[in-house]
């Protein structure tokens, strides 16, 4: 039973900076792709970036040039670096992880979830 868990959300200003982490443990190494997705109030859930075991990464366009998605395999951790923050990016943010490849189309087929930390820029 895979389990994520986020942390490093909170408050800023805008064109500041975060760094999310997800934590995923049980069958982990199962997990070829592992990303983040937002939802703010009122609004669908975004993909925001994705990243596969091999390294390869998928971004949003909100995303392009302002967040990095990484990954430590050997420590089961997902990173997320927002920089440049904008009132826009306030949302929930969710680590996602599914066994195939990336993609950012949808949110189907990604069959873990965490539950999620709080990003809000003022």
């Amino acid at each position: 039973h895979v389990q994520l868990v986020e942390s490093g959300g909170g408050s800023v200003q805008a064109g500041g900076s975060l760094k999310l982490s997800c934590v995923a443990s049980g069958a982990s190494a199962r997990l070829r792709c592992m990303g983040w997705f937002r939802q703010a109030p009122g609004q669908e859930r975004e993909a925001v970036a994705g990243i596969n075991s091999d390294g390869s990464t998928n971004y949003a366009e909100s995303a392009k040039g302002r967040f990095t998605i990484s990954r430590d395999n050997a420590k089961n951790t997902l990173y997320l670096q927002m920089d440049n923050l904008k009132p826009e990016d306030t949302a929930m943010y969710t680590c996602a992880a599914r066994g195939g490849y990336c993609y950012l189309h949808t949110s189907s087929g990604y069959n873990h979830w965490g539950q999620g930390t709080q990003v809000t820029v003022s």
